[in-house]
């Protein structure tokens, strides 16, 4: 019997962190006002002080800056609840997230301590509950005060930022990163409950999927020692067995007739079978996809069901700084935008956490792949004690909370902590200290090993296979490109021809709504405060400028600094996918750097922290369409990532600006299912900065210029537009007497088109 422990919390202020020195501009409310303070569970105390009024909304303007001292602060949440014995063998307080260093007491008794956000806690407090009303109490200790003691203990670790978010298992962007705020939480951010239990529970249930059945791992936990009789079911058959006394798990065969596979979208449907396991009689249930799963490690080709997938993805941070915050119907509404916009894979990156059960869920019913971290991000870890016992208990628990997700088809070791070793300077640094080395090369393998064989397991990313290769070579296993936002103009992407780029991306600031929500500065300028303080990249602001190269206008007000840089990410960005899905099956996936954001902040993201689709959104649903017409190099690629072949004319034609004819030609095309055809432009066909060349194929059109916007000799204008008044808004309605098509490229990307008669 289960009993949630969701009301009736407070939460107090249990005194700031020793030696930590007041920043002048903390802002705290007075002592007295940080007692007793009505707490929401799941939550944080960030979300629990701005809702009594004690802060403001850290999001807007520069508050953040404010609230340094709640992550330097230690917390006490405390609730009461009424309890009655009724006869079980142990009563267990279950603990599905504590943030992160805690000490649990029940009735004033030490009932068990946690120090890791990322896993679950279990603990038997049947001897400490009476009858009638008792008080649960938990101490969470200030962050950096644990953290800091932890650097100085263990010596310093090489990071981006300093910041010890290494030393402590901890959702590292917690503590800022370049388009993350420096908000660090304490609380008890995942559900909390008492579990009564009386012979035998189900402990774990391990599922490992196959093409024809599932073979389901089981392990018990008893209050007794005897015999269990356990159980599956798959699809209407049932497999049994017995646990003798003493043994903890045993492994049941399910074998399903005419199995039907879960296969990711555009492949196939995403059939889902109910598991049920029992163990004596307790009873668990959850849902599995019968499928295959394997990499071919050098060229980086994810294969599901022995059909090789054209990865089209998007990078996943936190969606909200307070994760407790994002529920089932925010993620069914990310998801949507990420499928709205041709994706068909998510990689869980690991500066953040391991999302819910209802994201994984959610990715299976969808056809989306999940490509997981664990949680290392960018900087040395330590592989001391107690972190190298943390991170075995996290993995083991997570790995079996997540492995029977069809879904979940790739556990990565780290984020660019490879990279860093080799790339950063580290070693000198390092002085002879681990870093993290033998997490990615050593436990995780084994674990994996142990626990789930049968899912690909890649050590970090970037990746070129092998330790002692270069991460940076394109080609073999996975890059990540960053050079075009580091330096260099997003015609560079054309100078790379990888197997996979599991990173790369291009800043755009957030929607106009989405800014003016979240910055009160009067007026906006680029430069105004708020706009400055929700631009976290170090010369972030001047890499948006210089980013507009020759391609766009120089901006002279607020309003051509906010479109023409939006519309610079989405050309940058539609310029690297549509050269790099031309290189398929060489090259065989792109996951942009970002989806969403966790806040409102100018960043790489196509979703805004107002949940706001960009400029980059729309951009996005072209480049990543199954099916792709794009000028590539010296041709025309037809990109088919379709199971049915895709054949017609294609028709190459010079044209003047107004539409005029100057040459054309015509070739009969097939590109075969999940392929390329290349069609060389012939001679002829260039062109001056007054005219344009269109490819069109079957419906699909690409244009392309001879010049840069600012060089090309556009016709003046002509439209009219009426706003009228609707309810719930306004209707926008724009005629313009020509007609040119929807979007146009010019050599290093895409633009509006000129105007044409439409209406919206």
């Amino acid at each position: 019997m289960y009993r949630s422990l969701h009301e009736g919390w407070t939460v107090s202020a249990a005194g700031i962190a020793a030696a930590t020195a007041d920043d002048p501009a903390w802002v705290r409310p007075p002592a007295g006002a940080l007692e007793g303070v009505p707490a929401a569970v799941p939550g944080c105390v960030h979300t629990d002080l701005l809702a009594a009024g004690l802060i403001d909304d850290p999001y807007r303007d520069d508050h953040e800056r404010a609230l340094g001292w709640i992550g330097r602060t230690h917390w006490r949440y405390t609730t009461t609840f009424d309890w009655r014995p009724e006869g079980f063998d142990r009563v267990d307080l279950v603990c599905d997230g504590l943030d992160t260093i805690a000490s649990v007491t029940v009735n004033g008794l030490p009932a068990g301590r946690a120090r890791n956000m990322h896993r679950r806690y279990r603990f038997d407090v049947a001897a400490l509950l009476r009858p009638g009303a008792n008080e649960l109490t938990i101490e969470f200790t200030a962050p950096y005060e644990y953290a800091e003691a932890q650097a100085a203990r263990l010596g310093a670790r090489p990071g981006p930022y300093d910041e010890p978010y290494a030393f402590i298992r901890k959702m590292a962007c917690n503590f800022g990163w370049d388009w993350g705020p420096t908000l660090v939480t304490a609380g008890i951010w995942r559900p909390i409950g008492l579990h009564s239990w009386s012979g035998a529970r189900i402990a774990q249930v391990r599922p490992h999927s196959r093409p024809d059945g599932v073979d389901v791992t089981v392990a018990v936990e008893r209050a007794v020692e005897s015999a269990v009789e356990v159980s599956a079911t798959v699809g209407g058959v049932r497999a049994e067995g017995k646990l003798a006394p003493g043994q903890r798990e045993l492994t049941l065969r399910v074998d399903v007739p005419d199995a039907r596979l879960w296969w990711p979208r555009g492949h196939g449907e995403q059939h889902l079978y109910d598991l049920v396991v029992t163990a004596a009689e307790d009873a668990w249930t959850g849902r599995v996809g019968l499928r295959s799963v394997e990499l071919d490690p050098d060229a980086f080709r994810i294969v599901v069901n022995g059909e090789p997938v054209f990865v089209r993805g998007f990078n996943w941070i936190p969606d909200d700084t307070f994760p407790a915050r994002t529920g089932p119907a925010q993620l069914r509404e990310r998801f949507g935008q990420a499928i709205d916009a041709g994706a068909n894979a998510l990689r869980v990156w690991g500066g953040g956490v391991y999302e819910s059960d209802d994201f994984y869920a959610l990715a299976d019913e969808l056809g989306l792949l999940i490509w997981q971290d664990f949680p290392f991000a960018c900087a040395a870890y330590p592989e001391e004690e107690p972190f190298a016992a943390e991170v075995e208990a996290e993995v083991r628990d997570n790995v079996a909370r997540l492995m029977g997700h069809p879904s979940l088809v790739l556990w990565c070791g780290n984020n660019e902590n490879i990279e860093g070793h080799q790339h950063w300077g580290w070693p000198a640094e390092l002085e002879g200290r681990s870093w993290g080395a033998g997490y990615y090369f050593d436990l995780l393998p084994r674990l994996l090993a142990e626990l789930d064989p049968g899912r690909p397991y890649w050590p970090g990313s970037p990746y070129s296979g092998a330790p002692d290769r270069d991460v940076h070579d394109p080609s073999t296993g996975t890059i990540h490109i960053w050079t075009v936002w580091g330096s260099k103009d997003y015609t560079h992407y054309a100078d790379y021809t990888p197997r996979f780029v599991a990173e790369f991306g291009f800043q755009g600031p957030p929607t106009y709504a989405t800014l003016r929500a979240s910055v009160s500065d009067e007026p906006l300028a680029p430069d105004s405060p708020g706009v400055l303080h929700h631009q976290k990249a170090i010369d972030g602001n001047a890499k948006l400028l210089s980013g507009l190269g020759a391609h766009l206008p120089v901006p002279e007000t607020f309003d051509d600094w906010h479109y023409w840089t939006q519309l610079n990410q989405a050309r940058a960005m539609a310029f690297g996918i549509r050269r790099f899905r031309a290189l398929m099956p060489y090259c065989m996936g792109t996951v942009v750097w970002q989806l969403n954001d966790c806040w409102p902040v100018t960043s790489w993201a196509a979703v805004d922290g107002g949940r706001r689709r960009k400029p980059l959104w729309y951009e996005l649903r072209r480049a990543y369409a199954p099916r792709l017409l794009t000028f590539h190099g010296s041709g025309v690629a037809v990109v088919n990532d379709d199971a049915s072949p895709w054949a017609g004319t294609l028709e190459l034609t010079r044209r003047a600006l107004d539409g005029t004819v100057l040459g054309s030609a015509t070739f009969a095309v097939s590109a075969e299912p999940r392929s390329v055809a290349l069609v060389p432009i012939p001679d002829g066909f260039d062109g001056s900065a007054a005219e344009l060349l269109e490819a069109s194929f079957d419906g699909r059109r690409d244009l392309r210029f001879f010049a840069e916007d600012p060089q090309v000799p556009y016709p003046a204008a002509q439209f009219d537009a009426l706003v009228t008044d609707v309810p719930g808004g306004h209707e926008v309605r724009i005629t313009a007497p020509r007609s040119c098509g929807s979007w146009r490229s010019s050599p290093t990307g895409w633009t509006p088109r000129p105007p044409s008669t439409t209406s919206s």
